[in-house]
This record gives C-alpha cells, structure tokens and sequence, in this order.
C-alpha cells in the first residue's frame, strides 16, 4: 500500500473512531442506546453534511475504491463478524419455567405475524423501486420480513441495563423471545445472502461446485446448509469448551490470551467455511458466539477471553462499523421521507401488536403486555446489520438502506422513551413483586403497579 494510501486509512480510522466514541458516550449520557451516536458519528462525516459542504475533501478522505478503501472495508467486516460473535455470547440462559409459556406464544405470534406481514406487503406493494443491483426479488422479500420481525437484544438489553430492570421477570421474557426470535431470523437471513451470493458469477466453493443458481432451490440449499452448518458448528464449539476445560494450566499461568486465540480461530474459520458453503460469512460469527456463551451462568469462571475481545472489539471494530454505517447514509439524496414514515409505521404497528397479542394470549396483565410490545419493537443492532449486510449483498438500494437503518434507529429511541416514562408512571417496576406466602390473597398486578 502507497504512503498516501495508508496515511488516509489511518487518517479515516481516527477520524470514524473519535467521533463514534464521542457521539456514543454523549447518547450514553442522554439515556439513549450509543449505537446510535455511533452512527451519527459516521453520519456527520458522510455525504450528508461532510460531503455536502466539502464533497473533495470527503471524496479523498473516504475514497470509494483503491487501497484505502479496501482497508476500510476489511475493518467494516471485521466489525461485523466480531459484533455477530459478541451477540451470540450474550444470548446465555435466560429461559425460566415459569415464563416458557409466556415465552412460546409471545416468541411464536410475535415473529410469525409480523414475518408473514412482511412476505404480503412485498406481494401488494410494488417494491420494485427498492430493489438492489442483484434483482432477486425472493431474497428483498424475506429481508423485509425479516427487517419488520426482528428484535434488537443488545440495544434493549443495554436499555434495560441502564434503567435498572434486568433481572426481574419482565427482563427475562423479553430476552428470551428475542433469543428464539434472532436465532430463526439469522438463519432466514443467511438463506437470503446466500441466494443471492449463488447468482454471481464469481462466485467460489460448494454452491458453484454444485451448479445451485438462484430462486426457490438456491432458497432449499442454503435452508439445508445453514442448517447443518449450525449442528456442526455447535458440535465443534461444544467439543472445543470441553477440551480447554480439561486442558491443565501450569501454576500462576491465568493468562487468557490462548484461548482468546482459539475463540478468534474459531470465528475466522468459520465464517471462512461459511463463505465457501456460499453463506454469509456473518452467520458463521454469529453461531461461534452462540455456542460459546450458551448455558453458562453470566458470570461463569472463564469468561476473561470473551471479556478480551469484547474489549478491543467494542473499543475499536465495532465502533467503527456502525460509524461506516452511518458513513453510508445519503439523507440528501436517498432518503424518502414518506416512504419512510409509512415503512416504520407498518412495522411497529405489526411488530407491537403481534406482541401484544401474544402476550395476553398468555394471560399477562394489558399493562404488562404494552410494556412488552414496545420494548420488543426495538430493533437496533441487527436491525441495522440486517441494512447493511443486504446493501452490500444488492438485495435492497440506497433508499431502502436508508429507510432500514432508520427504522432500527428510531424503534430503539421509542424502546428507550417508553420504559423509562413507564417505570417513572409506577407503571413498570425495577424489581419483581414479593412472592405472596401460602392462603395469603395474591396482588392484582395493576393494584401493585407491576406489570
């Protein structure tokens, strides 16, 4: 890489890095999810204010091709393969007994609903005008599917962080719904680039071996692959744990850089054997992540390697990621507001109402299930990646790329808005109520301002 090139990737880093963290930390103050400032840090930055003031000096900052740009692109993926890895570690054990009913038809009418809502609004709309280069009108429906059923677990996880709520009942339904949400999701959306991926004709590895094209049978391979890529992954992952468990440490050696090694090993091979079953290579992460984190306790001994590249990993890749998300957005010329509005209407009154039917179905208070509604609207995160993953796929445009990353930012603020509102109005409480004791009369949920 020439000088010049190199001095403008660094150049572009610190710049993406310092504002990210900035504008992260100054929403983290205001009570509102970072990821967001994240965004608006790249956003500031992009052509929308920095390009539209000074498009040359935009332009040589962040050139859209050459070296630097490839660099830039490679921290992006690495982002994006770290992030996936850290948000399968935090789905760990949070299913109770006594909320698997609640869990079930709240996980099962809150994600089909809305996914089938999805699929019909790509059949009675004229979407057309939203679809990418690649022109695969079966991958752009079930990324709107997807894009109205999904569920954010790091935003409304940190959002309940903050306001103080995570280990009551309440917490433990919404994260347990979300987990059963974007486990089914992750996997309809790797069916989806990998459909995609199939019709390239650069394409290498197994699907080009095997001559599998686009439409319904791309559809059944990559359904079939993702799969069975899941059961052998989970088999590794778990066989993996087991060995370095049993590994014997020498006296004082606590250093948990090895294993910081074999978990990045593992994520690197796997969204490399993911790439050449034709998968993408975001849904190899994320299962790595998964399995490394599924059932154990959240503060279980051996979490330093998890904690390591969390640490670099929130400190520098990811940060950097969502800020090159908001790099990408052009609220100049590919935004449509109404369009807009009209999309982000449709999903949360789909998403929030399929939600608060399931959730009295199972018989929880109406307040309750309004709380549950709004908080299971936020789709933050993968939402976002969802964005992302298919504009650079050519599944959807720059205007529905807009419309998607905005969708995501703006059901995270209304998350955030209302819970904090509820648990002010005594509407929402930071602790579960007192188990009443045997023959004594039980609380209403409403008498007791709990949910």
């Amino acid at each position: 890489m020439p000088d010049i090139d190199l001095f403008r990737l660094l150049v572009s880093l610190l710049v993406l890095l310092v504002a990210a963290h900035f504008m992260g930390r100054l929403f983290g103050r205001l009570r509102q999810p970072p990821v967001i400032g994240e965004i608006l840090g790249g956003l500031l930055f992009g052509p929308s204010l920095f390009g539209l003031i000074t498009p040359e000096a935009q332009a040589w900052l962040f050139p859209k091709t050459g070296p630097a740009s490839a660099g830039l692109t490679l921290v992006y993926q690495l982002g994006t393969l770290l992030l996936m890895f850290l948000a399968g570690i935090q789905m760990r054990t949070v299913f109770s007994r006594q909320d698997s009913r609640a869990v079930g038809l709240i996980a099962v009418v809150g994600m089909v609903i809305p996914f089938g809502f999805g699929l019909l609004l790509v059949q009675v709309v004229d979407l057309s005008g939203a679809m990418g280069p690649a022109a695969d009108k079966t991958a752009l429906t079930l990324v709107i599917a997807c894009a109205v059923a999904i569920t954010s677990i790091p935003v409304i996880s940190r959002i309940m962080l903050d306001l103080g709520i995570t280990d009551t009942a309440f917490a433990r339904v919404v994260l347990s719904v979300a987990v059963l949400e974007d486990v089914v999701l992750n996997v309809v959306i790797a069916v989806a680039l990998g459909m995609v991926n199939s019709g390239k004709h650069d394409t290498f590895g197994a699907a080009s071996l095997l001559g599998v094209g686009s439409g319904y049978g791309a559809a059944a391979y990559h359904a079939l692959v993702s799969l069975a890529f899941f059961g052998v992954v989970a088999a590794v992952s778990i066989l993996v744990r087991r060995l370095l468990a049993r590994r014997p440490r020498a006296a004082g050696d606590d250093r948990p850089t090895s294993r910081v090694a074999v978990r990045l090993a593992m994520v690197l091979a796997a969204a490399g054997g993911c790439l050449f079953l034709g998968i993408t290579p975001m849904y190899g992460a994320f299962v790595v992540g998964l399995m490394t984190g599924w059932g154990r306790p959240p503060k279980a001994a051996g979490d330093e390697p998890e904690k390591a590249i969390q640490g670099f990993a929130t400190g520098f890749f990811i940060p950097v990621y969502f800020a090159v998300v908001g790099l990408k957005l052009d609220l100049v010329h590919s935004f449509a507001p109404l369009y807009t509005l009209l999309f982000i209407a449709f999903a949360c009154v789909v998403k929030a109402a399929s939600v608060y039917a399931g959730a009295r179905w199972a018989g929880r208070a109406p307040t309750d299930s309004v709380n549950l509604a709004v908080a299971m609207n936020a789709r933050g995160g993968p939402g976002i990646v969802l964005a992302t993953l298919s504009y650079d796929a050519g599944i959807v445009n720059a205007t529905l790329f807009t419309t998607l990353v905005l969708t995501a930012i703006v059901t995270s603020l209304m998350a955030g808005t209302w819970l904090e509102s509820a648990i002010k109005r005594g509407l929402l409480l930071r602790a579960d109520p007192p188990v009443p004791s045997v023959g004594a009369r039980r609380p209403d949920p409403v008498e007791a301002g709990a949910v």
